[in-house]
Parts: structure tokens; C-alpha cells; sequence
């Protein structure tokens, strides 16, 4: 079984993150980049399908040149190899144009599953397996904490508010999963060293057949036109107990609205 695991740099969540002033997009240079979360329970997943059923898993991101420390990490949990969309045509662009260039770059790989997470913690739109499935034509099970294979037929769980519903789809397909499936491994130090002998393959925009300007900011779908700053955070106020402690709380709580 060939599986594709989708990977993605984000901000660390612990950061500041802030919009460039130049042209609104995310300011990544400003803060530490780490891989994103709900990504290593899909490289997990991937893993566990591979020593299940055998095959090669194929890690796939698009990003800067610096999203090859993310392509690293996810080669040293132990993913065969790689695929790197970058080009400096990328930057700005939106899921509908990321999705047109992921599915160019899984046409230049074999794959019976596609694997992501179910959202990205700097975009949080949980719209990419969509996207993806609807470009490449195949069924799209999403929200998985569960994935069977059996021959040709995916069935997941689905999480839902109430329980799980059961999905079941043919390969090839696109499965999106949530942190409830499974518990990531950490890399070895045999896998960080075996990592930095593996193929990463470097793609650009040209290499996909796809024209750049119809990538990137100046074409993109979306677009943010103003921000402003978060306002500091003002002093609280101090409710000094003198036996009506609960009736100044509830009454600041009317205040507010709150109540």
C-alpha cells in the first residue's frame, strides 16, 4: 500500500503570531516554526497502515525552504521518502490554490491513501481533504479516529458529538484524522540519522505544469484587507470581600453581560 501523509509548518501555537505589514499575509519568520500537531497523528496513522499492509509512505508539504525542517522530523518518525512543493510563486496562497498544487504534486507519486490532519493550528479552515478529494476525484473520509483497510475498501470512524459514525470508501481516497487515533511515536535517534539519507524530492510550480500566476497572493481567493492589533490587556477589577463578596462578583458578571 502506497500512503501519502500531508505535512505542514505552522507558527508555534505558544508564539505571538503576528500579520506581515507589507501585504497581511502570516509573518512566519517572526516566530519559531514547528510541525503541525494534528500532522504527527497523521504521519502515525500512516505508519501503522504501512506495518499493517506494507508499502512506502510519502511525505508531502508545500512551503518555504524552511519546511524542510518538518519533512526531517516527519522522515525520522519513519516515512520513506519525500515530495517539497516550493516556490517563491506560493507565497499568499490560498486553500483553493494549495489544493491545486497538492494534488499536481500526488500526481507525480504513486498512492492508494492520502493522509492529513483533520485541521492546521495557523489556519484552522479543516477544508483541505475536501478540496483535495473533490481536485483528484476520490472519496474524502474525514474526521477519522478510526481507519480499516481491507483490499480496496476504507472504512473509518468518524467522530461526531455524540459517538462515531461508520465511513466507508474505495481506494484511492483522502482520510483526514483527529488526535483521537492514536499516540505519536518519537523519533528515534536511529531514525533522525537514518532521515538525512532519505530522498526528498524538490518541486516547484513549473515542475507541476502549473502556471504561476495563478498561485500565490495576486491570484489568491482570499485575502485579508485591514487588521488591527489586539488591544493590551486593562487592569482588573479587585472585589474586596467585606461578607457581600458574591453579590459584587454577580453583579460585575450582570455588568458584563455575562449573566
Amino acid at each position: 500500500m502506497d500512503i501519502v501523509v500531508l505535512v505542514k509548518q505552522v507558527p508555534d501555537t505558544w508564539a505571538e503570531r503576528q500579520l506581515s505589514e507589507s501585504d497581511k499575509t502570516l509573518d512566519r519568520e517572526s516566530v519559531d516554526a514547528v510541525m503541525n500537531e494534528i500532522d504527527e497523528y497523521a504521519i502515525e496513522e500512516a505508519l501503522r497502515l504501512k506495518e499493517a499492509h506494507g508499502g512506502e509512505v510519502t511525505v508531502l508539504t508545500m512551503g518555504p525552504e524552511r519546511a524542510s525542517e518538518t519533512i526531517r522530523k516527519a522522515l525520522s518518525m519513519g516515512a520513506d521518502k519525500a515530495v517539497h512543493g516550493s516556490d517563491p510563486a506560493l507565497h499568499g496562497a490560498c486553500a483553493i490554490q494549495t489544493a491545486e498544487v497538492l494534488a499536481a504534486a500526488l500526481g507525480t507519486v504513486p498512492y492508494d491513501l492520502v493522509v492529513c490532519g483533520s485541521e492546521s493550528t495557523d489556519a484552522r479552515l479543516s477544508v483541505m481533504a475536501a478540496l483535495l478529494a473533490e481536485k483528484l476525484g476520490v472519496p474524502q473520509l474525514s474526521g477519522a479516529r478510526k481507519v480499516d483497510v481491507d483490499g480496496s475498501a476504507v472504512t473509518i470512524e468518524r467522530q461526531t458529538e455524540t459517538g462515531f459514525d461508520r465511513v466507508q470508501g474505495a481506494t484511492p481516497a483522502v482520510v483526514s484524522v483527529v488526535e483521537k487515533i492514536n499516540e505519536p511515536r518519537y523519533p528515534s535517534f536511529k531514525g533522525i540519522m537514518a532521515a538525512k539519507k532519505k530522498p526528498v524530492t524538490t518541486v516547484t510550480v513549473a515542475d507541476l505544469g502549473l502556471d504561476p500566476a495563478a498561485v500565490g497572493l495576486d491570484s489568491a481567493t482570499s485575502e485579508v484587507v485591514d487588521v488591527t492589533p489586539r488591544p493590551p490587556r486593562q487592569a482588573g477589577q479587585v472585589v474586596k470581600d467585606e461578607g457581600d463578596g458574591g453579590v459584587k462578583i454577580a453583579e460585575f458578571l450582570a455588568s458584563q453581560k455575562l449573566i
